[in-house]
C-alpha cells in the first residue's frame, strides 16, 4: 500500500513540473501608460540611447545655470561651500589631491547630462526640460574649456563630444587582482600599538565643518574634542545667566509670546533648510547665508555672503522680512523673487509655514 501511496504522490509531482506556470493574477491596478513609463525611462547612455529631442547653446546655458546650479556650484563651476567644484582640475589626477571635475576626470557627457536631468537642482530634481539640460551641459563644456561660447549642444551632434578622460579608466579587476590578498584570517590581539584617530573626513575636506548640534544641546565646533565642548558648554550656561539677568523686561516678554510649541515644529521644519542655512549659537554661512536675525530686517544684509543680483536689488529696495512676505517667499521661492538661486521647491503647507517663521523669529530678538 506504501509502494502505491509513493508512487501515486510522485507520479503528481511530476505532473505538476511539467504544467505551465501561470501568472496569477490578483486584480489591482492596471498597466501603466506609455507617458508613465517614459516618466520614469530617463537613463542616457554613452552611445547617445534614451537622448531625447533638443538642444541648447552656451549662452542660455548660462542663464539656466545662474538660476538653478550657482548656489550650489559657483557662478563659474568653481564649487561653493562644501558643495563641489564642476570646472577645471586639467592634469591634476595623478597629483596627490587630484581636481575631479566634469571636465578633467568624467569619462561620458552622457553621464553629466543623465545626472542633471535625474537629480538637479538639488532639492527641486526634474524641473528642467529638455532644452535646459542640454544647455547647462552645453555650458558645463564650456566652463571646462571644451567647446566654444557659440556650441550648440543637441541629440543630433550629442555623441560628437569627446571627453578629455574617456581614456583614463580601466577595468576593474580588483577580484582577480587584489582580493586574495584580503582573505587571510585578521588579527584581533597582541596590537603593538594603542589604537588612535589619525585623520578626520573634515581634515580632507569631505565633510562640512559644520558645528555639530549634542544631544544635550551643546554646540560642538570643528575640531573641538567632547571635554572642550562640555567645559565650553559649562562656560556658556553660566554667561548666559549673567546675560539673562542683565536683559530688560522687554525683550524678555517678546521672547515668551512666541508659542513654544510652534518653536519646536518650526524646528523639525527646519532639517529641510539646514543643508544650506544655519541658526543659533556660531551660525556661518555655507550654501546660503546664515538666518540669525532675518525676521524684521531688510533682505540680503548677511556679512560675508555673496547675494545673487536678485536678492542685491531686493535688498537696494530696503525689502524687510515680515512674517507675511517671508510667508510668501517660502511659498515660492521662485515667483516671489524672479531669478533669485536659492534651488528650493517651496513649503506648500501654510501651517508649516507658520512654524519655520516662529522658529527664525525665536532667533530674532
Amino acid at each position: 500500500m506504501s509502494k502505491c501511496r509513493n508512487l501515486i504522490a510522485t507520479t503528481a509531482l511530476a505532473t505538476l513540473a511539467a504544467a505551465p506556470v501561470l501568472a496569477q493574477e490578483f486584480g489591482l491596478g492596471r498597466a501603466a501608460m506609455p507617458e508613465e513609463i517614459e516618466a520614469w525611462d530617463v537613463a542616457v547612455l554613452p552611445d547617445g540611447t534614451g537622448l531625447p529631442e533638443g538642444q541648447g547653446d552656451v549662452y542660455d546655458g548660462e542663464e539656466a545655470w545662474i538660476n538653478n546650479c550657482a548656489a550650489c556650484h559657483g557662478d563659474f563651476a568653481e564649487g561653493a561651500g562644501a558643495w563641489p567644484v564642476v570646472a577645471g582640475g586639467d592634469g591634476t589626477l595623478t597629483d596627490a589631491r587630484p581636481v575631479k571635475t566634469v571636465g578633467s576626470y568624467w569619462p561620458y557627457l552622457s553621464t553629466v547630462f543623465d545626472y542633471v536631468h535625474r537629480s538637479m537642482p538639488f532639492g527641486a530634481a526634474q524641473i528642467l526640460t529638455y532644452d535646459e539640460t542640454y544647455a547647462i551641459t552645453a555650458y558645463i563644456l564650456y566652463s571646462n574649456g571644451i567647446v566654444e561660447d557659440d556650441f550648440v549642444l543637441s541629440n543630433e551632434n550629442f555623441t560628437e563630444v569627446v571627453m578629455p578622460n574617456v581614456d583614463g579608466f580601466i577595468i576593474d579587476d580588483r577580484m582577480e587582482t587584489e582580493f586574495p590578498l584580503f582573505v587571510t584570517e585578521p588579527c584581533m590581539s597582541d596590537c603593538s600599538a594603542p589604537v588612535e584617530i589619525t585623520k578626520r573626513a573634515t581634515d580632507i575636506a569631505v565633510t562640512p565643518a559644520f558645528p555639530r548640534l549634542l544631544l544635550d544641546g551643546t554646540v560642538l565646533e570643528p575640531g573641538a574634542t567632547l571635554e572642550e565642548a562640555s567645559a565650553q558648554g559649562t562656560a556658556t550656561d553660566a554667561a548666559s545667566v549673567e546675560e539673562a539677568a542683565a536683559e530688560p523686561a522687554a525683550e524678555e516678554v517678546q521672547v515668551a509670546s512666541l508659542d513654544p510649541a510652534m518653536v519646536e515644529a518650526g524646528e523639525r521644519a527646519f532639517r529641510q533648510c539646514r543643508s544650506c542655512h544655519q541658526v543659533g549659537d556660531g551660525a556661518r554661512n555655507g550654501t546660503g547665508p546664515m538666518l540669525n536675525g532675518i525676521v524684521g530686517n531688510v533682505a540680503g544684509q548677511v556679512d560675508g555672503f555673496r547675494y545673487s543680483p536678485a536678492f542685491v536689488e531686493k535688498a537696494e529696495e530696503g525689502h524687510v522680512w515680515t512674517e507675511e512676505s517671508l510667508d510668501a517667499f517660502l511659498e515660492n521661492p521662485r515667483d516671489y523673487i524672479e531669478r533669485n538661486r536659492m534651488a528650493f521647491r517651496g513649503v506648500r503647507d501654510a501651517d508649516e509655514r507658520a512654524a519655520l517663521i516662529a522658529y527664525l523669529t525665536s532667533y530674532s530678538n
